[in-house]
């Protein structure tokens, strides 16, 4: 028997309406806040992501789907600021608004172990913001998290927040990282030993327990922040009290992709495996639009993992579904009338299925309750005499018969 692939899922009927509902709650909040759609491809040149999230990242090193063709050479999108960033670029958006508020949502594709909460074809809920370095915008995509988060009907989290400053600021960490590690190197994980050669940061992202304590013992806290980041990260928690979002600030926090500068932050959730409890996180990437042939444009954003989302969202509102109308044809004569009714109710617009070769209406009644109908519509031999519908309640048990050219106005009541 052929299976999915590993690490991948199949979102059933039943699930599909959590999905749904999910999905109709972002597009909502995210056109309050004054957002637009973007969709791009699923597939891009490796070399987006090679310079886009660095060499030295994991995702690159590890985990990216390559897929080769002649002198070419494609990834599946690992993840949706690169591909959106290269959009604004190649469709030079900045001509038309140099300030841009896009959301997304989608499949990405990473090349993992799978584990609760982790996939190898996952999907993103997420938003840039391009053509903007204040504070205050900051300040508003970190609100945006929480409101979606409170839609989701999802609560018990926490969120960090941190600045690593602008290139000069991050070099400056660097150097102070490699006197602080050098000398206990060998205690640190084969892959924060390989870090520690590329990108020295990385190793503070390390989800290693024993690197982790290792990191807390070195106690990296003063400031490599230069004034003007110093300034820019004061006026971001100044706009996140004012709002009264809580947060936390915490100096070992720097995301692993090597675009982020300035402010980053992640939302941890209690409830999920240490390993993988983030739900969200994001940051600002003001150089990368530069660095991919683009005009100098600050940027922030973030992305949910729908996955994780759908783990803690308890008590997510179901999905508002049609009532819908169950037509139920006893007989030849019947089902000729039963198609032409079926036609006339959907375009009204009513929600209505029909039983399509049930041999008793006691059969027919079961599909009927199976498919969560409201109400059924009965047409037999007697219906037939009378002009008339047999209209039953499902929810009540109530039936009554009226008259065949009532039904819409009944049903519309």
């Amino acid at each position: 028997m052929l299976k999915r692939v590993p690490g991948t899922r199949d979102i059933l009927p039943g699930q599909t309406e959590l999905w749904q509902k999910i999905e109709e709650i972002s597009r909502e909040i995210f056109s309050i806040y004054n957002y637009r759609e973007i969709r791009t491809p699923l597939i891009e040149e490796e070399a987006l992501f090679n310079r886009s999230l660095g060499k030295s990242a994991e995702i690159v090193q590890k985990q990216m789907f390559l897929i080769k063709s002649d002198n070419d050479s494609y990834a599946l999108r690992p993840e949706g600021t690169a591909s959106i960033a290269r959009a604004f670029i190649e469709n030079n958006l900045d001509k038309t608004n140099p300030f841009l508020k896009l959301y997304y949502m989608g499949p990405m594709f990473r090349k993992e172990r799978p584990q609760k909460g982790r996939f190898r074809q996952f999907h993103h809920i997420g938003c840039e913001v391009l053509g903007a370095e204040d504070a205050d915008i900051d300040v508003e995509v970190i609100s945006l998290a929480g409101r979606l988060l409170k839609a989701y009907s999802i609560d018990g989290y926490h969120m960090t927040i941190n600045s690593l400053g602008c290139a000069h600021d991050k070099r400056e960490l660097a150097d102070i990282l490699r006197k602080r590690i050098g000398p206990r190197l060998s205690e640190f994980c084969p892959d924060c030993q390989t870090r520690f050669n590329i990108n020295v940061l990385r190793v503070i992202d390390c989800k290693n327990e024993g690197c982790k304590k290792l990191i807390q013992e070195l106690d990296i806290h003063e400031s490599c922040l230069c004034p003007g980041c110093k300034t820019h990260f004061n006026k971001v928690r100044e706009g996140l009290d004012a709002l009264k979002i809580d947060y936390k600030v915490s100096p070992h926090l720097v995301r692993g992709l090597d675009y982020y500068t300035r402010t980053v932050f992640e939302i941890i959730h209690k409830d999920l495996d240490s390993q993988q409890n983030a739900i969200g996180a994001g940051g600002r990437y003001d150089t990368l639009i530069r660095d991919l042939g683009g005009p100098d444009s600050g940027a922030i954003g973030f992305a949910f993992g729908v996955e994780r989302l759908l783990l803690v969202a308890k008590s997510l509102p179901a999905k508002d579904g049609q009532k819908l109308v169950y037509l139920i044809a006893l007989g030849e004569e019947a089902e000729k009338r039963s198609i032409k009714l079926l036609d006339r109710l959907r375009k009204e617009n009513i929600s209505s299925d029909s039983d399509y070769g049930a041999k008793s209406l006691k059969s027919a009644m079961r599909k009927a309750n199976d498919a969560g109908a409201r109400y059924v519509v009965i047409i037999g031999e007697d219906e037939l005499k009378k002009d008339a519908l047999t209209l039953k309640d499902m929810s009540s048990g109530l039936q009554e018969k009226i008259k065949a050219d009532e039904i819409i106005l009944r049903l519309r009541k």
